[in-house]
């Protein structure tokens, strides 16, 4: 497995030593755009890293949400895309139907780039009832890395969040990660 991290504007620096994925927050909703989101693109850009975008999700708006999302995601060949599905800080959640239709909107949008669901363990039994997860499940649970307590195939493990997030990916190597994210 290959090791990673995923930040957003709440991490003012970070250290791309012994890491091969960075994954950075783009956006929420259809108003925020990271203020660091370009610093750090570069950071994990010029450390070698593969990069990945996420964007959390609210309920509604969908079509706009992705699209807004893809207009601030820099757009790269074999960089990751992610939609976070998770509860907001008003206590709601995007329904199954709404995340389907996010990621396949996304994947309409960006069909040369790889998408992603992140969500946590107890979203993915509880909350989930269509296990779509576009190209691959970015699960969250704070066991020993790369053992997350799902039955489901996943692609990345977010497995703490202390000191920040940190993520293995079921690769082999970071050149088989790069492969596959080049569809």
């Amino acid at each position: 497995m290959i090791r990673g991290i995923d930040v957003s504007s709440y991490q003012s620096s970070f250290d791309t030593d012994g890491l091969s994925f960075v994954f950075i927050k783009a956006t929420e909703g259809r108003s925020y755009v990271n203020p660091r989101l370009s610093a750090q693109t570069k950071k994990a850009r010029d450390g070698g890293c593969v990069v990945g975008f996420y964007h959390f999700l609210w309920p509604g708006n969908l079509t706009a949400q992705a699209e807004y999302f893809v207009s601030k995601a820099p757009e790269k060949a074999g960089d990751l895309l992610a939609v976070d599905w998770e509860t907001t800080g008003s206590g709601t959640h995007a329904s199954n139907a709404e995340k389907d239709k996010f990621i396949r909107e996304v994947k309409r949008l960006r069909p040369h780039n790889r998408v992603l669901l992140y969500c946590n363990r107890n979203f993915w039994l509880n909350i989930d009832t269509t296990s779509y997860a576009g190209d691959g499940l970015w699960i969250a649970d704070y066991v020993s890395a790369g053992k997350p307590r799902i039955q489901a195939d996943w692609r990345i493990h977010q497995y703490t969040s202390d000191p920040l997030d940190k993520n293995v990916a079921d690769f082999a190597s970071e050149a088989a990660l790069r492969d596959w994210a080049t569809p």
